[in-house]
């Protein structure tokens, strides 16, 4: 074997650990439960293999949270790329923030369950959301769009409204809305 070849044993290994990724994503997203059996099925593998990957319900469930956040942060690069600073943060508000929102309250209710012992979510996930609307924030500071003085968590915060709104309303009308009253609270004409 060379360096940086991959085992097919290490490469079917990757596979699984990403199909039952998937299969237990879909399975939150659905009903917020985590059922060993029906994930090892979806994902077309030996219940013992989710159980060799994820040796616990909450193990599995914090996997698939930390996931979709590396998702949601790894859009932020593309989004300042295509838009300007303002649309790219209002983009990834809408498209993905609140899209994840909206369409993960199964996720959301597992992962409060899962974390109930800790009494709070991951900190490495937490710091990346932080990291990401600092970035989205830095691009606007530095296009005069939003106050210098702005901290990422006060915003992240700020965006934690987004929890409240129905999913089965007209909530794209509401989270922008709310980016229109925050910005307004962001804008450089305030001090």
């Amino acid at each position: 074997m060379t360096t940086g070849s991959v085992s097919p044993r290490r490469a079917d290994t990757r596979r699984n650990h990403e199909r039952i990724l998937t299969a237990a994503a879909k399975s939150l997203t659905r009903s917020g439960e985590v059922s060993f059996n029906a994930i090892a099925k979806q994902a077309e593998v030996g219940v013992g293999t989710v159980y060799r990957h994820f040796p616990t319900p909450e193990a599995l469930i914090l996997a698939v949270y930390r996931r979709e956040v590396s998702q949601l942060v790894d859009v932020v690069p593309s989004l300042l790329e295509k838009y300007t600073p303002e649309q790219a943060f209002r983009t990834w508000t809408i498209d993905h923030l609140a899209h994840y929102m909206m369409t993960k309250r199964g996720l959301a209710d597992a992962l409060r369950t899962a974390t109930a012992y800790r009494g709070e979510l991951p900190a490495n996930a937490y710091q990346a959301m932080i990291d990401a609307v600092s970035t989205l924030l830095k691009a606007n500071v530095d296009a005069g769009t939003v106050r210098a003085n702005l901290e990422p968590q006060t915003v992240l915060r700020g965006l934690g409204g987004l929890l409240y709104l129905d999913p089965d309303g007209d909530w794209q009308r509401d989270v922008a809305d709310l980016l229109d009253l925050m910005w307004r609270g962001m804008g450089t004409d305030r001090s």
